[in-house]
């Protein structure tokens, strides 16, 4: 509890945390606003035919790809931070040689790291989903929306899991190349405009197993990946999960075995 209790209140204290919680939050209510301004303009002036859909909640969960840049930058930069070097006039060291000599165990560290991102995330998406949903609601009026109440609340549910294992892959990434720079941008990229998975998918129909691709699912509907069929919602995060465990097991081992 005192590691999870440090990792977090280190996790806190970073500037690019904040930006990542706004860019989920605020870039997400802002993709929402103008989805559901769109969708009630469209039915306004009866071309509802040319949207891909008219429901509100719709509208909400296509802002999900950007709330999923916010979690990824959550889990690069807690562990990222742990290798940018110090000012000179604090003798020019990194903090990972701190927070190892603190706490002798690596294992115990990254768990800790991984549990901080989580509950940052959940909290962050326990917020924005919902918010999502009543802006959408409040904007689009009264169309209808398609499938059952209880649809809204599984794909929040979802989008929030999809959240956290994105976070939790970021920062498996992270602790394996020591840097930030790199997975930031990949991750970035993949998540909010050239999604490699879907281009494997235009190859080969197993590209639906990569993590990505997988969880789409759980907050997407009526989504087909180029190639082949998206897997179930439960399926699809199972996949997602694997994914995460096996790239923080990996994680672990390297951050177990090389100097800090």
């Amino acid at each position: 509890m005192r590691t999870l209790t440090a990792e977090i209140g280190k996790l806190a204290a970073l500037p690019a945390a904040w930006v990542a919680v706004a860019v989920a939050t605020l870039g997400s209510l802002g993709v929402t606003v103008l989805n559901a301004a769109g969708v009630r303009d469209a039915v306004a002036a009866g071309d509802s035919a040319a949207l891909g859909y008219t429901s509100a909640v719709e509208a909400a969960f296509s802002a999900v790809p950007l709330g999923t840049v916010g979690a990824v930058v959550l889990g690069v930069v807690a562990m990222s931070s742990e290798y940018t070097p110090n000012g000179t006039e604090a003798g020019g060291g990194r903090q990972i040689t701190t927070t190892l000599t603190t706490t002798p165990s690596p294992w115990r560290v990254l768990v800790a790291k991984a549990l901080a991102v989580a509950a940052l995330v959940l909290l962050v998406a326990a917020v924005t989903v919902p918010a999502c949903l009543a802006v959408a609601h409040q904007l689009v009026g009264d169309v209808p929306d398609v499938g059952a109440p209880h649809d809204a609340v599984a794909r929040t549910v979802g989008t929030a899991v999809y959240w956290v294992l994105t976070a939790l892959l970021a920062l498996a990434v992270t602790v394996v190349t020591r840097s930030g720079l790199v997975p930031l941008v990949v991750l970035v990229v993949n998540s909010s405009m050239v999604s490699f998975s879907l281009l494997v998918g235009r190859l080969t129909p197993l590209a639906r197993f990569l993590p990505d691709a997988a969880g789409i699912s759980l907050f997407a509907r009526d989504w087909e990946p180029p190639g082949g069929v998206a897997l179930a919602p439960l399926a699809g995060g199972l996949v997602m999960a694997a994914w995460a465990v096996g790239a923080l097991a990996a994680a672990g081992l390297v951050l177990t075995r090389r100097d800090a």
